[in-house]
Parts: C-alpha cells; sequence; structure tokens
C-alpha cells in the first residue's frame, strides 16, 4: 500500500454531520498536515502535552486539593469527560478524536479552588473585563502556552477552540473574530461540542455524589429524596443487599452514570433522525442543540444539581474552604496588581508588556493570568512567600 500520511482516511464511518479533518475550517497559523495522526488527534496530542493540562492535577474540583488523596482533581474529571464523551461520539458515529481534544482542554483555564477561586478573580477584575474560565480556557491555547517556534499556544483547529468556547456573552464574542461568530449569529456549535458539554455535566454531578458521600458531607438518606439517584440506590439494594456500603456507593454512580448515558444517546438518536442533519453547516443553522436529554432525565438532573448546590457547595465545611480560598485570590491580585515586582521574573515581564500594549487593563489581565495557571497548593505557598512575615524567601 503506498499512501501517503496526509492521504489517510480518519473519517472511518463517521455520520455527514459529523467533524473530519475535510471540512475543518483550520488552524490560526498554516501547518503541514500532520504524519500518520488527524488533525484532531494532533489537538488532541498537543493538549495532553501542554503545561496547564498538567496542572490539573493539583487543581480542585470540589474539595481543595490537598483535603484528601481520592477526591477529584481537575484532571481526573477531565479524564473522566473524555471518557463519557468518547462512548457518546462512538454511538452516534461522531468525530472521537475531536470529542476527546475538547473534552481534555475544557477545563485549562480554571482557577486555583476551583468556582471559589474564579469567583474571586473575576470580582477582582471586575473593571478589567472580568474573568470566566471558558474564555481563560482559549486563552490558555491559544496564546498563554509556549511551546511551539512558530506561533504562540497550540494553534488548535478552530472546531476545538469552538468546543472549547463553550459559552460567551455577545459582548465578548465581538472580540473574539470568526471563534465568537456562533454567539452573535445565534447559531449551534458542531455535535461534538455539544456532546462534551453534557458529558461534562454527567460526569460532576454524578462524581461530586461520590466524592461528597466520601467525605460525609452528604448522606444516602438525604440522597433518597433525588430521584434520579434513588431509582439507582433501590436497584442495586435489591440487587445486591449483601453488598459493602462503599461498593454499593460505587455500583448506584456508576448506574448514574451509564442511565443518563443511555438517554442522551436514545434522545439524540432521534432528534438526529427526525431532523436528517445532511451536514455540519446544517447542524450549525438548527434552531436548536442536536444533542439532548429527554425532559423527563432533563428534568432529573437539573434535581440532583440542584440538591448538590444546596447540600454540597454550600455545606459550611465546604463553604470555609472556599472563603479562605477567595481570600488568598484577593491578597494574590490585589498584592500583585498593586507591586508586579512581587511576582517572578518571567511574569513580570508579562505584566510589563502587556501593561505597555493595554495600560492597566492589560496590567490586570497579566496578572490574572498567572493567577489561574496556579495550582493550589502553589497559590497557598506563593501566598505564605508574600504576606507571611516568617516566609522571608
Amino acid at each position: 500500500m503506498n499512501t501517503q500520511p496526509h492521504e489517510l482516511d480518519f473519517g472511518g464511518n463517521l455520520a455527514p454531520y459529523a467533524v473530519v479533518d475535510a471540512i475543518s475550517r483550520g488552524r490560526r497559523f498554516e501547518e503541514p498536515s500532520p504524519s500518520y495522526r488527524s488533525e484532531f488527534q494532533r489537538d488532541r496530542d498537543r493538549i495532553i502535552h501542554a503545561a496547564a493540562f498538567r496542572r490539573l492535577e493539583y487543581k480542585t474540583q470540589v474539595f481543595v486539593n490537598h483535603e484528601g488523596d481520592l477526591f477529584r482533581t481537575r484532571l481526573t474529571h477531565s479524564i473522566e469527560v473524555a471518557q463519557i464523551a468518547r462512548s457518546i461520539a462512538r454511538a452516534l458515529r461522531l468525530n472521537e478524536d475531536l470529542t476527546e481534544a475538547v473534552a481534555l482542554a475544557h477545563d485549562l483555564g480554571h482557577t486555583p479552588f476551583g468556582h471559589a477561586g474564579q469567583d474571586a478573580l473575576n470580582a477582582c477584575m471586575h473593571d478589567f473585563g472580568g474573568f470566566e474560565h471558558n474564555l481563560q480556557s482559549l486563552r490558555v491555547v491559544d496564546e498563554l502556552e509556549e511551546k511551539y517556534a512558530d506561533f504562540p499556544g497550540l494553534n488548535l483547529c478552530f472546531e476545538t477552540r469552538e468546543g472549547i468556547l463553550k459559552h460567551c456573552s455577545v459582548k465578548n464574542a465581538a472580540d473574539l473574530g470568526d471563534i465568537g461568530a456562533r454567539f452573535i449569529d445565534k447559531q449551534q456549535p458542531n455535535l461534538e461540542a455539544q456532546l462534551t458539554d453534557l458529558a461534562d455535566s454527567i460526569a460532576y454531578n454524578s462524581h461530586d455524589v461520590d466524592d461528597g458521600l466520601r467525605a460525609g458531607l452528604i448522606s444516602i438518606d438525604q440522597l433518597q429524596g433525588v430521584p434520579l439517584f434513588n431509582e439507582q440506590y433501590e436497584d442495586v439494594r435489591r440487587l445486591y443487599p449483601e453488598l459493602s456500603s462503599r461498593r454499593s456507593i460505587h455500583e448506584v454512580v456508576r448506574r448514574l452514570i451509564n442511565c443518563q448515558v443511555v438517554d442522551l444517546v436514545q434522545t439524540s438518536t432521534q432528534l438526529l433522525a427526525d431532523s436528517q442533519p445532511a451536514s455540519l453547516d446544517a447542524v450549525r443553522q438548527h434552531p436548536g442543540p442536536l444533542i439532548a436529554f429527554s425532559d423527563t432525565m432533563r428534568e432529573r438532573n437539573l434535581e440532583l444539581k440542584r440538591f448538590l448546590r444546596t447540600h454540597l457547595y454550600r455545606h459550611y465545611r465546604v463553604h470555609r474552604m472556599s472563603a479562605k480560598a477567595e481570600q488568598v485570590i484577593r491578597n494574590l491580585f490585589n498584592g500583585f496588581f498593586e507591586d508586579p515586582r512581587l511576582m517572578p521574573d518571567e511574569a513580570q515581564q508579562k505584566v510589563w508588556a502587556l501593561k505597555a500594549e493595554q495600560g492597566e487593563a492589560g496590567q490586570a489581565r497579566a496578572v490574572a493570568d498567572y493567577i489561574a495557571g496556579m495550582t493550589d497548593r502553589y497559590a497557598i505557598k506563593e501566598h505564605q512567600r508574600v504576606f507571611n512575615p516568617e516566609e522571608l524567601t
């Protein structure tokens, strides 16, 4: 066989509305086609080798990283989202490699300390354009990663970048060029992006249940009031009455994920059959998403989210961690913004460069970039170094 690397067929048996190399809008900076990989395999590989991806290992999901070794981190969460998303993509004959790339990159812009860190940094950036982790994830892959000689960032394909930018205000979209156009034109993203967004929801709801139970912040008795959980729990109790508590929880969480995935695949298959999009363009022009839960599952999913918001995310122990985390972020931002010389040399250089281009807004953005890139433990250590009089080095 004399096939050249760029002629290999990576489309396989994909649906006509799936994303393939041939219809990609390409990269911001032109590059030769990869050898023996598709364009989206290359994107996935670049994300895995990115420094921002490695740092996810020490960024919190709900619990501060050092609270326990078995709790989810942003890295384990991203891997779990990728696994769920690839299964859905295969069932729907969509592009698994693009789906995996989006899943692995979707949290690259998250601050240390989870949503508490993001809220604190957004408040600090109020007068300078705000801070939002989806936009920051895009900024990471477009600008902040420094690995390649010919371009900034990772130079990912348009479709991968489109999936990373899940949400965006019209105001911010206007500043993003082609990648923000769909928010202005009210178009849909590719189906791989749509399914990854819902796979993210399936993963964090189900695994926050697992982590919350492990931490003792929520109980089985409380969760039995949530229909989506209780159905799986009662099935497990009926089928395995002698099973230990720990194994029972694992079995329930496994079934919790499975029932949502099955519903999503079945509902989306029917939506696609009814609408019959002939191409990716038809997907973009469709008035609503074509990857979705059934009405019943959507409501049950929301009930679980509401339960977690009330009983887990607002638990006083989580709130204590969040309050301390917010204080760390605020102190670091205010200290670095007022005196960038407190920052390491490389971070200082970026502050001065952006300040020269954009004034105080650029200075603030560079400080936010530095803080957002920190792991939980690095942020805590940096706070001690800057503000603890006993830390003199």
